[in-house]
């Protein structure tokens, strides 16, 4: 008996045994075609033991049993599943799901498929936007998108002026919505290109229009990174580091042919100002007519700047929880030889948690500390006149402090000219910290069909400035007092969304529904103050008003406050009948306390698509893999302008009254109740994959009007502009791209992209008494007239140079206004034979009528290559520093100015001469002074190695040149203006930068 129960317990003991005994397996997961898939998930069933495979396709599981259900899944490919057996190697096949194939787009409170969209989106990868080394995201998307136009700063933090379809209103009101994991965003300057997935941009009205007033200039939608269920952690390092550098620096006329136009001029001062540089400084040994001393004032102001970027992050998830975190350090020095560098750290966390099958909560928090030191960009324009005859440090110069700079003054100069007390005598400095926090709950009433998600959101940000001018002197009794300016300024932006959606599929039919409202509250506090007078200012300590003298104070303290609300009632509709045709309407009611005329808008879209290729006649075809056409229409408001404003004026005046002087009051009152400014924009489109899908392109043609254009009106009875509903501005165009990818063999890629667009600037409609609007000063005039584009550059169309004595006598305009040969010639316009103010004409626009943008890439084993390329053409810039000579006419020039001048028959039918650049009539605003704005540039390059070893984290190390090469023919640092006015424009560096990305 004992001997029965002691083997009874014995084989129990080893099944027991054998049932626990546990192994490691390792395997390959691949596609039909053997290419390894990396990131696939490959996960125990019911246990917790899962992988992601790796860059070759590779995973490993420990503690696993044989008899273990072991799934795999891949998005885009259908899941499979396999049991663990005796083997402890396993190579896993995976066939394409085409129902998931397709690419989803994040739109509006939602996601759809790429294929049932009926406007206009583009977008742009992770991997695209990471090329980039930039504080700032959307400086990456410069070239990269069609119909959108980058016009980027060299100044440390400072963020791009985004334009999307041109330019529809004047002012503040034309500023795109940035939506961050479905967060408004006015500004997204707090992130880090190493925390986004994609970047969605909404184009056309049908597809913006679910957002409202906030889209009315386009929408960019940003997806930032987040875990993935079932993921073991995975650990990021991203860095780089480099340095910037300006290029195509501009050539300032140097000693020699400064000296040489101030002779010609035939101003006795100017002649006698360079034999007074001469007695201080010495001749030259070269030629001795000039002075000995040649500075180039732009190679004194340049300097290169370090770079740098810092990225680490955490990712993954379990069954019911994924969860991202990271943290990134970004550091740039400005190439402005100053105090003039921006620092950003941001902390990141994003978290979501399913506490039911159907009940799920989400954090995403974001908090950015960042301080930038602001350049002196008058540094810039004195660099253009300073005089090349002075040194920067003048030892002479003895009553200049605390350090002896050169003073223009001290050779017979009007103004000291010098740029460098701008550099050492003051530093701008801007605190800005934001916390951006964002929590939803999403609850499925009906499972895999209708679920409602609340959304609440808080976006708080500070920014405190201090300017600091501390006190020197230049000599010539030139003294400058010591100054503070502190700002406060608070922005609290409340949101909270509630959004109900019903998705269903029922035979060929698929439909989703979706309903909801959004509220907001915007508020802001501004506070100012300025002192004079600093007490110990040679201690940053003492860098406070309260060391400022306290009398200095009256009138330079200032506060402003704002709050807005703003409602909002939305729905959607999006069908689609046998996946080949497809319907799209959205509506919303927007309501906001800015208009008290009418506080509501209603703003309706619809789109229409028919995938052709899904029709009999083309589903066998061997050449198109998909073909879309599609239609669409929307409405947009537009509140992102001032809210009512009037003026109510009292003035004294005289006038005679039965014979004599009275003396009284006249009372004005303008009020401005303006309403909503209305976008209307038709869209028509078609979407082409072909040859595999290796080749696809993309087509748009818009019309965008803006109805209802608030612009500044001239009121006579007062003297003065103010804002009102207006005029009708249209923006039209068309928008091509086209890729080509292809995989040649397993070891070798390539791609080939470009896109093109090109825009028509009009105004349609203007209702101001004279027909027109009127922007800039009246020396720089720009216009607005019916027709023409927005802020036309204003003026005289030059047609030449006189060159002799007989073209004088021959013209009665040259004779009556006392011309001589060096002088320009203007068009008759009207051909009265006089030259005046109705011979000025719409020069052009500092829009550019066309741009492109293109890409190559290839791969060849473990080496990558890219190239990107952009440019632009048919805008104009105003090279103002060249034209405000006609304020001072004794500063220097540039170098191609004064050596293509008129000085002789024959020498220049373009240039006037030197004596001719200080008259009135050459220095009318005309075409010499407004430039082509066309240029070329190679956008980016990158070469990149990866390594994948055992033992070892992937590892990618890559050389990046940003904007190395860039080709044009204005006459500046580069034609990316803004406004299209140069002045003071800080210069777009190139930047050359090595880095290493490493994952665990």
């Amino acid at each position: 008996m004992k001997l029965k129960l002691f083997a009874i317990c014995m084989v129990l003991l080893s099944s027991f045994g054998f049932a626990q005994e546990t192994k490691s397996i390792t395997g390959i997961i691949t596609d039909q075609n053997d290419m390894p898939l990396p990131g696939a998930e490959v996960k125990v069933i019911d246990k917790e033991i899962f992988d992601v495979t790796d860059f070759d396709g590779n995973f490993s599981l420990d503690n696993v049993e044989v008899g273990d259900a072991v799934r795999v899944t891949f998005l885009g490919f259908i899941p499979q599943e396999f049991t663990v057996g005796e083997n402890n190697e396993y190579t896993i096949s995976l066939e394409e799901d085409a129902d998931q194939l397709e690419e989803v787009v994040v739109i509006g409170y939602g996601t759809q498929e790429k294929r049932d969209l009926t406007g206009s989106i583009s977008t742009v990868s992770a991997e695209e936007i990471e090329k980039t080394p930039t504080a700032n995201v959307m400086q990456s998307l410069q070239g990269k998108v069609s119909g959108v136009q980058i016009v980027n700063s060299g100044s440390p933090g400072e963020s791009p002026t985004v334009r999307i379809r041109g330019l529809g209103t004047f002012g503040d009101g034309t500023n795109v919505l940035y939506v961050v994991d479905d967060v408004l965003y006015d500004n997204i300057d707090f992130l880090n290109t190493k925390d986004i997935k994609s970047i969605n941009v909404l184009k056309d009205a049908s597809s913006s229009a679910i957002y409202g007033v906030r889209a009315a200039n386009g929408v960019v939608i940003i997806e930032t990174k987040s875990g993935r269920k079932n993921q073991k952690p995975q650990f990021e390092y991203d860095g780089y580091t480099g340095f910037q550098r300006a290029q195509n620096v501009m050539k300032l006329a140097n000693t020699e042919q400064f000296a040489t136009m101030a002779r010609e001029s035939g101003s006795a001062p100017d002649a006698q100002f360079i034999e007074n540089a001469i007695q201080r400084y010495g001749r030259s040994r070269i030629n001795p007519n000039v002075p000995a001393v040649n500075t180039d004032w732009y190679k004194e102001i340049l300097r290169e700047g370090l770079i740098q970027n810092h990225s680490i992050s955490a990712s993954g998830g379990g069954e019911s929880v994924v969860y991202a975190v990271g943290a990134n350090y970004t550091g740039q020095e400005g190439i402005l030889d100053m105090k003039n560098d921006y620092e950003r750290f941001n902390i990141r966390s994003k978290v979501d948690i399913d506490l039911t099958d159907r009940l799920k909560i989400g954090v995403n928090s974001i908090f950015s500390n960042a301080t930038k030191h602001a350049p002196e960009d008058g540094a810039w324009f004195r660099a253009y006149f300073a005089v090349p005859t002075m040194p920067v440090i003048d030892e002479t110069n003895t009553e200049a402090g605390p350090t002896r700079y050169s003073n223009a003054q001290l050779l017979g100069y009007r103004s000291t000219q010098n740029p460098f007390q701008d550099l050492a005598y003051n530093e701008n400095r801007l605190k800005i910290r934001k916390q951006l926090t964002s929590a939803f709950l999403q609850y499925e009433l009906i499972e895999d069909k209708l679920d409602i998600k609340t959304t609440y959101s808080h976006d708080y940000s500070s920014i405190e400035v201090r300017e600091v001018n501390l006190p020197y002197t230049l000599g010539n009794n030139f003294e400058r007092r010591s100054s503070i300016k502190r700002e406060n300024n608070n922005f609290s932006n409340q949101y909270w969304d509630n959004v109900l959606t019903y998705e269903d599929t029922f035979g060929d039919h698929d439909l989703t529904l979706m309903a909801g409202t959004s509220f907001r509250d915007e508020a802001s506090n501004e506070f100012e103050a300025t002192g004079f007078d600093i007490s110990g200012v040679g201690l940053e300590t003492s860098w406070y008003l309260d060391f400022a003298d306290p009398d200095s104070f009256a009138n330079n303290v200032e506060e402003l406050g704002r709050r807005y609300y703003g409602l909002s009632y939305f729905g959607r509709v999006a069908y689609t009948f046998k996946d080949r045709y497809i319907f799209y309407g959205t509506f919303r009611a927007d309501g906001s306390s800015k208009f008290t005329l009418d506080p509501w808008g209603y703003f309706p879209s619809v789109g229409l698509g028919w995938v052709v290729s899904e029709e009999e006649f083309l589903v066998d075809n061997d050449l198109i893999d998909f073909f879309k056409l599609r239609a669409s229409w929307g409405k947009l408001g537009n509140d992102n302008v001032a809210a009512s404003a009037g003026s109510n004026t009292i003035e004294v005046v005289t006038a005679p009254i039965g014979d004599q002087p009275r003396t009284g009051l006249t009372s004005t009152s303008v009020f401005s109740n303006n309403t909503w400014e209305v976008i209307e924009e038709y869209n028509f489109g078609l979407n082409l994959e072909a040859f595999d899908r290796r080749l696809s392109i993309d087509a748009d043609y818009y019309i965008r009007d803006t109805h209802d254009a608030i612009l500044p009106v001239f009121i006579p009875i007062v003297n003065r502009s103010i804002d009102r509903n207006s005029g009708v501005i249209r923006n039209e165009g068309l928008e091509l791209v086209a890729n080509w990818n292809q995989q040649v063999t397993e070891d070798f890629s390539f791609r080939i992209g470009a896109n093109f667009t090109t825009l028509k600037n009009e105004a349609l409609e203007i209702e101001d008494e004279r027909g027109y609007i009127d922007s800039g000063s009246a020396e720089f005039r720009q216009r607005t007239t019916i027709g023409g584009p927005l802020l036309g550059f204003y003026g005289y169309e030059r047609i030449g140079v006189y060159q002799n004595q007989q073209e004088i006598d021959a013209d009665p305009v040259a004779v009556e206004n006392d011309l001589v040969p060096g002088d320009l010639i203007y068009r008759d316009q009207n051909g009265d034979g006089v030259i005046d103010d109705s011979d000025r004409v719409i020069l052009g626009s500092f829009l550019p009528k066309y741009t492109f943008g293109g890409n190559i890439g290839v791969s060849y084993k473990a080496f990558d290559f890219s190239m990107d390329f952009y440019g632009q053409a048919g805008n104009k810039i105003l090279n103002r520093k060249r034209g405000e000579i006609i304020y001072t006419q004794d500063t220097n020039i540039d170098a191609d100015l004064a050596i293509n001048r008129w000085h002789g028959e024959g020498t220049s039918n373009t240039y006037p001469s030197s004596a001719g650049l200080r008259k009135a009539w050459n220095q009318r605003l005309s075409d010499f002074w407004v430039e082509d704005g066309d240029f070329f540039r190679i956008q980016n390059i990158q070469i990149a190695y990866n390594i994948e070893a055992a033992g070892l984290p992937e590892t990618r190390i890559y050389f990046t040149a940003e904007k190395p090469f860039s080709f044009f023919n204005y006459n500046g640092f580069n034609p990316e203006v803004a406004d299209g006015v140069d002045r003071q424009t800080y210069p777009v560096p190139a930047i050359y930068t090595m880095g290493v990305n490493l994952k665990f």
